[in-house]
């Protein structure tokens, strides 16, 4: 038998009580949403690059998902902007974040999880640290050429988690794309193991220590967002060989690894193309400054095995290794072979990827929905000079479906 309360007093509190209880529990959901994000990463999830110079257009994320993509490593640097850098303002003078250009990376991080996708946001400049191609292609080393610099990438990186800690639709914060804290510094490219370790003993604790320039920042966000995950880069462009010189991981169990991986890059880049005779993928292809080694699938294999064995010599569960970009010129004799290569190993070992790039609007070379021949037409470069949307219609294409069919 239903009783049913007359009392008027009685049902206003019972109805404020139920309203409350409600609200509670709304908020409860989208507190839990973000908190628990990083059981999000807790299984493979395969996705894509959007390094693009506007917002995309309303096709850009249905279709990715539509691809069966879960997420999107999103940077926004290239964005037009009314003051010198995009969301910085000035990143030679840091006054905090630019409200107008937050509130469009905010519409654009809804954007993209209205369609179905996470988000990982990824910076390429911070403060005192711009990204060579908005720096006229001169390489900017300040934010680690002394640790008095780090201040205002941390108040950078606080105000911004402060501001996103809420969405739904975040990943993880991806601290910085490609640090490269050791060009300049007496440490070569894919040096060895050993080497880098005994370089990593001269700068610990400096300017130069990416892993505690990283524990700083985190310490940073975790006094302001103490749940959403935190994606960092390896050093030396993010090279999958770069983690080899961490002596530890991060204390933060929700901490992401993150490599990309283009190598070889004589190989694989836009540069290559344009040689009397282009190296080829399988075959001879320099690598370091005095060595040419064979690539091929094993050798993709043994080198990206790296950052597989550091984790595990670290207790770092492969399911927070990250390969955050890999990806090859779509007109490289064997694009298609190189691919199936590297997705076939990272999903071997049930590693998290995204592939560079999808739709990229001002540079098609990997654009794979394009094919290994395919063109995008004097259209898409007059939208470039002219700062409007990429008009190309596009849809897949033999090679793109190796990358589609694993997503």
């Amino acid at each position: 038998m239903t009783m049913i309360c007359k009392k008027p007093h009685v049902q206003k509190h019972l109805i404020q009580w139920f309203v409350m209880t409600l609200v509670a529990l709304l908020m409860t959901i989208t507190k839990v949403n973000a908190a628990d994000l990083i059981h999000f990463w807790d299984n493979p999830q395969h996705g894509a690059n959007i390094f693009n110079r506007l917002p995309a257009n309303a096709n850009v994320y249905p279709d990715l998902k539509a691809y069966n993509a879960t997420w999107i490593r999103l940077t926004y640097d290239k964005w037009p902007t009314k003051n010198r850098d995009f969301l910085l303002g000035n990143a030679d003078d840091y006054r905090g974040l630019v409200a107008d250009d937050l509130a469009l990376l905010k519409q654009e991080i809804a954007s993209a999880g209205q369609a179905g996708l996470k988000v990982v946001v990824a910076p390429l400049s911070l403060p005192l640290y711009r990204w060579s191609q908005n720096n006229g292609n001169q390489f900017d080393s300040r934010l680690f050429d002394s640790k008095k610099n780090w201040q205002v990438a941390i108040q950078f990186w606080t105000e911004l988690a402060s501001t996103l800690k809420d969405s739904p639709y975040i990943a993880a914060y991806n601290i910085i794309n490609e640090p490269t804290p050791e060009k300049t510094a007496g440490l070569t490219e894919h040096a060895s193991q050993q080497k880098m370790s005994a370089w990593y003993k001269t700068v610990k604790g400096g300017s130069r220590d990416l892993p505690l320039f990283y524990q700083t920042i985190i310490k940073a966000i975790r006094s302001v967002d103490a749940d959403t995950p935190i994606m960092l880069d390896a050093g030396w462009y993010a090279a999958a060989d770069s983690f080899g010189y961490w002596s530890a991981p991060m204390a933060d169990d929700k901490v992401l690894y993150s490599f990309h991986m283009y190598e070889p890059y004589q190989a694989t880049s836009g540069p290559n193309l344009r040689r009397e005779r282009p190296y080829v993928y399988p075959g001879q292809v320099p690598f370091t400054e005095d060595s040419v080694e064979v690539w091929n699938k094993l050798r993709v294999e043994q080198y990206l095995n790296l950052p597989i064995e550091w984790a595990k010599k670290h207790q770092v569960p492969l399911k927070r290794l990250v390969a955050g970009e890999f990806g090859c010129v779509r007109k490289m004799n064997s694009c298609a072979t190189y691919l199936d290569d590297v997705i076939s190993t990272l999903d071997k070992n049930n590693l998290h990827w995204a592939f560079y790039s999808f739709r990229e609007d001002t540079w098609d070379a990997m654009n794979y929905e394009l094919g290994e021949k395919g063109s995008v037409g004097w259209d898409y470069w007059k939208a470039e000079q002219n700062g409007t949307p990429d008009p190309t219609h596009y849809s897949s294409s033999p090679l793109f479906s190796v990358i589609q069919q694993r997503l």
